[in-house]
């Protein structure tokens, strides 16, 4: 009995990292979609497609699913989804006002930096959720703030030169801008989401985030149908794929992993951007940048590992 108990837990907790890799995976390939967008589409234009693709692929699944719960609810419990569907809205929208800013800041970078170094660079989010976290009055323990020193110092041997040339690329401190925008995301949804609907969550921070990106579009872009229809596979794949479809199977993953292991899954998502970008658009990274990814990759495996052990 207790072996087929075992045996049931290790099958679930397999199911839980084959989902997530796949996550990662499709998170990974899209800083390539994005790389290839940036050669035809403008940065508003591609992120405001993207965006209100995803969400609009979320919405048939939510609404199919409402509608099979909602036959075996009670009155009080239809009235209790009401509320939380309001509040969803509520905190949804300025999810979404600060993933517009991080995603749009993360597209333009890509006019100025490869696929690869922006997809490690915006991983520093890791590092920056306990920085920012200790003014939640979060205990943040000695071996995390080793793991940012790290971080960081990865994060110089990529973006500097070397050489005595401490110029940054535009592009590198545009996503590092970003990390910081991916961080408060981060933060809010940690602190959202134990009170929504995580699905419709995520639907509302699209919609938002593509909202106010169709807006920037028409004011600062020039979008025509020729550019995009040019660049409609790696919008089609963003879109739906990236948001829409990467973000439900994080959702169904985290059901059968335990969290340390499966943010430790997700961050590999940076190791798949630069294995992707060296595939599929032939980047190569120099010796000093390669450097600089694996102190940022170690640092991230050590800091997510760490947080185990508390």
């Amino acid at each position: 009995m207790l072996n087929s108990l075992s045996m049931k837990n290790q099958k679930t907790q397999l199911k839980g990292v084959v989902i997530l890799l796949m996550t990662a995976i499709i998170w990974g390939v899209s800083f390539v979609s994005q790389s290839v967008g940036a050669e035809s589409v403008e940065p508003f234009t591609f992120m405001a497609i993207r965006t209100l693709m995803g969400a609009t692929v979320l919405v048939p699944f939510i609404v199919i699913r409402d509608r099979i719960t909602v036959r075996n609810m009670q009155e009080q419990e239809i009235k209790s989804r009401k509320a939380q569907d309001k509040k969803t809205i509520v905190y949804g929208i300025p999810i979404g006002i600060v993933l517009a800013v991080a995603t749009n800041i993360q597209q333009y970078a890509f006019n100025y930096s490869t696929a690869g170094k922006i997809a490690f660079i915006t991983a520093m989010y890791i590092f920056f959720v306990p920085i920012f976290g200790l003014f939640l009055k979060k205990k943040i323990p000695l071996l995390t703030w080793i793991c940012v020193a790290v971080g960081f110092v990865g994060l110089y041997f990529l973006c500097f030169k070397g050489e005595g040339n401490f110029s940054i690329n535009r592009g590198d401190l545009l996503a590092l801008v970003c990390a910081v925008f991916f961080t408060f995301q981060i933060l809010m949804i940690e602190r959202f989401a134990q009170i929504c609907d995580g699905i419709k969550l995520s639907c509302i921070e699209f919609y938002t985030a593509g909202i106010i990106s169709l807006i920037l579009m028409l004011i600062f872009d020039n979008p025509s149908w020729a550019s995009i229809k040019q660049c409609a596979i790696p919008l089609l794949y963003s879109g739906i794929l990236s948001c829409g479809v990467a973000y439900t199977l994080q959702i169904v993953g985290q059901k059968y992993c335990e969290a340390t292991i499966a943010s430790l899954l997700m961050c590999m998502e940076a190791v798949f951007a630069a294995l992707a970008a060296a595939i599929i658009l032939h980047e190569t990274l120099s010796v000093r940048e390669i450097i600089g990814c694996m102190a940022m990759f170690i640092a991230i495996v050590i800091s997510q590992v760490s947080g185990k052990s508390e």
